[in-house]
């Protein structure tokens, strides 16, 4: 007869212990959301004062200390580098749950170094200075800051790492404006303390607190390192044909793009574009990027991920035309921005998922990581080949140049996507 009465507390006691579950679950939602919104803040000013300060400012160093844009672009082709090189270690100490560390300490490091730029009197400085910046990005942009969400959310990953993607598009929309603005005003040496200070202060507490607060809804430590399955297995995706095609396609993209904008307001200088117009059109790249992932959200239902990516190459060959003949109608910068934005800033969401549908999930990490080791060193060596074509021949040249290598990765794509079923 005792029984029959504790059968309702039982499930009372269990609805409680659900209901904390769901609160719980909750809970860790709220937190997660506040710690994405953190990261995405952080990576937006990280991106503006480690990476897109270098061409903000590369016209203010080419006058102030007469060196040319190749001694210039070398040393953002070696900061570059150093980051492929260093972003295996950075990918491991996150694995083993240093997340936290690895993204504040990258940040401030870059931070330290930017902020040391703006005092540099030599060109062994200015590249010591770049290299350390370029060893720190590995361990405060993307690849890491993707690597701390992963191990927190999963297969949920996705959604934040979009959110994020959205809200650091703009950082070329913070950097360019801020460095024209405080150069115009105090020098250009004071534009460099103006990003040290923003990522000391402002970035890396929000680097460290956001990803602290992921880290902490991680269920269990993970500290086994990644295993091989078996033999050859590991590495036979190598053996694809379809792999070097994608890592080629991607890369003459990343060509294309990293050398247009590390010489962008030169380029437009040389054109007789006014300063304040080349740097408006600098600054809209990053809302570009926005708008189309934004755009790409509304139509992927309707559109498969092939067709999408090939639509990116598209943009991106028609907006180096688009640049070509900015010199005659200078109007031509408002399609090259729109193209040119929104084409590279969809492509970084499709790359991983193209990949997975034509040389399948399995090792993926692996495949990716070797993909993004291939596309870094391609994206290194960009502004310096930029260089090289102008002192050769003009921006005329290197935009030419750029225009076949847009091509050349369409074509790429499109015979990997023909071998998807082999």
């Amino acid at each position: 007869m005792i029984a029959t009465p504790g059968r309702p507390r039982g499930r009372r006691q269990a609805a409680g212990r659900s209901g904390q579950r769901g609160k719980g679950n909750r809970g860790k939602q709220v937190l997660r959301l506040s710690a994405v919104w953190q990261l995405a803040i952080a990576q937006t000013i990280v991106w503006a004062g480690l990476f897109y300060a270098f061409p903000a400012l590369i016209l203010r160093w080419e006058t102030a200390f007469g060196w040319t844009k190749a001694e210039l672009t070398g040393a953002v082709t070696l900061s570059i580098a150093l980051s492929a090189v260093f972003s295996p270690l950075a990918g491991r100490l996150i694995d083993r749950g240093f997340g936290p560390q690895v993204l504040a300490g990258g940040a401030l490091a870059g931070g330290l170094c930017i902020g040391l730029v703006g005092l540099v009197q030599t060109l062994w400085q200015f590249y010591l200075l770049w290299c350390l910046i370029g060893v720190a990005t590995a361990f405060c942009l993307y690849d890491a800051c993707f690597a701390v969400v992963v191990r927190a959310a999963g297969g949920e990953a996705r959604r934040p790492i979009t959110l994020i993607t959205l809200v650091a598009g703009l950082a070329g929309t913070l950097s360019f404006p801020l460095a024209h603005g405080v150069a115009e005003a105090f020098g250009w040496r004071f534009s460099c303390l103006a990003f040290a200070l923003l990522i000391c202060l402002v970035g890396l507490p929000l680097m460290w607190r956001g990803a602290r607060s992921l880290e902490a809804t991680v269920a269990q430590p993970e500290t086994a390192l990644d295993s091989d399955d078996g033999g050859g297995r590991a590495v036979s995706f190598l053996r694809r044909p379809a792999f070097w095609l994608l890592a080629v396609a991607f890369a003459l993209l990343g060509l294309n793009h990293s050398t247009i904008l590390n010489h962008f307001l030169p380029m437009l200088d040389e054109r007789g574009i006014p300063v304040g117009m080349a740097v408006f059109a600098a600054a809209m790249i990053g809302p570009m990027q926005v708008a189309g992932r934004l755009a790409m959200m509304a139509v992927e239902r309707h559109v498969s991920n092939r067709g999408i990516t090939v639509a990116c190459f598209l943009s991106v060959c028609l907006a180096t035309l688009c640049l070509i003949t900015a010199s005659l109608v200078p109007m031509m910068l408002v399609p090259f921005v729109i193209l040119q934005g929104s084409g590279h800033g969809v492509t970084s969401i499709m790359k991983p998922l193209v990949i997975g549908d034509i040389l399948g999930r399995a090792n993926f990490g692996a495949v990716s990581g070797s993909q993004a080791l291939i596309l870094k060193l391609t994206i290194a060596v960009a502004p310096f080949a930029g260089a090289l074509l102008w002192e050769i021949g003009s921006y005329d040249l290197v935009l030419v140049v750029m225009l076949g290598a847009a091509l050349a990765g369409l074509a790429a794509f499109l015979a990997a996507s023909r071998t998807r079923s082999s």
